[in-house]
Formats: structure tokens, C-alpha cells, sequence
């Protein structure tokens, strides 16, 4: 077997992660044909085939989902070579971007890891739903940002995180009919899967509380208002996790995502925290 070269790595993590060339050419700057031929050497170099490319979508072989394990380690060991070799410290301001829901669970152990290494950074922080981060941004008033994704090339996908429904304990809404519901604003993917998966029971539901707010969701599952569909990183231990049991089926996980913009390309802040987000969180998956 001959070596594998660390550019044809990186062109095979990121083609998986945006889910085509296109996207994966746009994520390693090169293009299409470009990475087209480095994933040709890499599958020459291990003497087997590691992408099935289908009409929509590509998977991996057998093969190819052992290497991506391997894939992944090792450009997480050359960034760490990378930024551990780095003569002079890393400053600048980095605007961040992230969700109520993830923000505790998924953002303060990136934070933690980060801070000790990187004290020159400085990290504008604004916690919005990922519906509103997503065009920030886009444009450039964001530099980064921990989203649920809203198509397979929206940055570099970390895990997924499930959704469930909650209820009170106290007030068993989720036997009403119809099901009296709280959703997140129109745009919102949370409010997109739950009003999907109860269309395909066929269960009829009632909008009765509206709030792009997480505390105002839980406030009112509390106050037995409503259930809810709520990540499960987000869900409080006090409600009550709904199920078949309960006459409520399974909801789409989201798609959770480094969303970096075009504009902070070459900013070593940006560079190191995204690094981070990465490597922090996609053990998560």
C-alpha cells in the first residue's frame, strides 16, 4: 500500500461531510476536478473503492467507513501539530454564533479546551436559533457558528442530536385531541420535524403557544400549556420524554453543524476555535 497523502485525506473527510464534490471542493478550496482526481489516487493508494456515487448522494463502502475513522484522527493530529508548533500567539476577535439549547452542553466544554490555550482570542458570543445564525453567517456578521443544519452542505456536520417530545407530568396534555402543541417560529427546522412527524401519524395538533425562545417553550410545557419537541440535550429532567407509549412518534434527529463564513478565511482566531468545535464535538456522534 502506498502512503496516504494528508491533501487526499482531506478531500475525502470533506466530500463525505458536505455529501458531494461540489461541496466538498468548496470546503478544501480546490476544484471539483481537482478533488475528483485526489479521491482516484487515494482509492489507488489503498487498492480499493471507498465512494459509491449515487444519483443524489454519496456513501461510503465498508472500506471507506473504516478509513474515515482514521481519516479523522489524523487531520486532527496535524492541527494539533499545527497550532502546538505556532511560534507566535493567536489574538483577534472571533463573533460566535450558537442556539440556547446547545450553548451549555455542547459550547462550554469547546470553551473550556480553548480559553487556557488561545487567552489573545477574544470570543463575541450571540446565542440565537440556528434559523437566525444561518444568514449571519452568510453575510459575513458572523464568523462562526454552532447551527442544525438545513441542507447536507451547510458546513461541517459534527453528530446528530435527537429530538423528542415533552410533556408535564402533572397535566398529561399529550392525551388531548387535538394535541395542543408549542412550536418555535416558522422558520424553525424543531418546529418543521414535529409538525411533520405528527402529519405522518395523522394525529391532529393545535398551535397554542408560539416563541423562538427555549425558556419560553419549556414554560410552557411546565405550566401544562402544551408538549413540545425539544432537542435532548435541552430537555429538563423534571419533564416527562413522550413516546408511542404515549400516542407520540419518533421525530428527526437535527443535523448539527460547524458553520464557518467565507469572510474569515485566513483568520487564525477563527481558524483555532473551528479547530476546536471540530475536534471537541465530534466525538459527540
Amino acid at each position: 500500500m502506498r502512503d496516504l497523502q494528508i491533501d487526499w485525506l482531506r478531500s475525502f473527510v470533506a466530500t463525505l461531510d458536505a455529501g458531494s464534490l461540489s461541496g466538498g471542493a468548496l470546503e478544501v478550496h480546490r476544484s471539483q476536478s481537482a478533488v475528483s482526481v485526489q479521491l482516484q489516487k487515494l482509492e489507488a493508494a489503498v487498492g480499493c473503492r471507498l465512494l459509491v456515487r449515487g444519483p443524489r448522494q454519496l456513501s461510503l463502502t465498508p472500506e471507506g467507513q473504516v478509513l474515515l475513522g482514521y481519516a479523522r484522527r489524523l487531520l486532527d493530529l496535524q492541527s494539533e501539530a499545527q497550532a502546538a508548533l505556532e511560534v507566535e500567539p493567536v489574538t483577534g476577535l472571533v463573533r460566535l454564533g450558537v442556539p440556547d439549547d446547545y450553548a451549555s452542553k455542547y459550547l462550554t466544554p469547546v470553551l473550556k479546551r480553548f480559553a487556557p490555550r488561545h487567552g489573545g482570542v477574544e470570543i463575541q458570543l450571540d446565542c440565537e436559533q440556528s434559523t437566525s445564525l444561518i444568514p449571519r453567517v452568510a453575510r459575513g456578521e458572523l464568523d462562526l457558528a454552532l447551527v442544525s443544519r438545513d441542507h447536507a452542505r451547510r458546513g461541517t456536520l459534527l453528530f446528530h442530536e435527537p429530538m423528542v417530545w415533552v410533556g408535564s407530568p402533572q397535566f398529561e396534555i399529550w392525551s388531548r385531541s387535538p394535541l395542543p402543541i408549542a412550536v418555535y417560529e416558522s422558520t424553525s427546522l424543531g418546529r418543521r420535524s414535529a409538525i411533520n412527524a405528527l402529519a405522518a401519524q395523522g394525529r391532529p395538533y393545535k398551535v397554542v403557544y408560539n416563541s423562538s425562545s427555549l425558556a419560553g417553550q419549556i414554560a410552557a410545557v411546565e405550566s401544562g400549556l402544551a408538549v413540545a419537541a425539544l432537542t435532548q440535550c435541552s430537555a429538563p429532567p423534571h419533564l416527562q420524554v413522550l413516546g408511542i407509549e404515549h400516542g407520540l412518534g419518533p421525530l428527526a434527529p437535527m443535523e448539527v453543524a460547524a458553520y464557518r463564513s467565507r469572510a474569515s478565511q485566513g483568520s487564525k482566531a477563527v481558524d483555532s476555535l473551528h479547530r476546536m468545535l471540530v475536534q471537541t464535538l465530534r466525538s459527540v456522534g
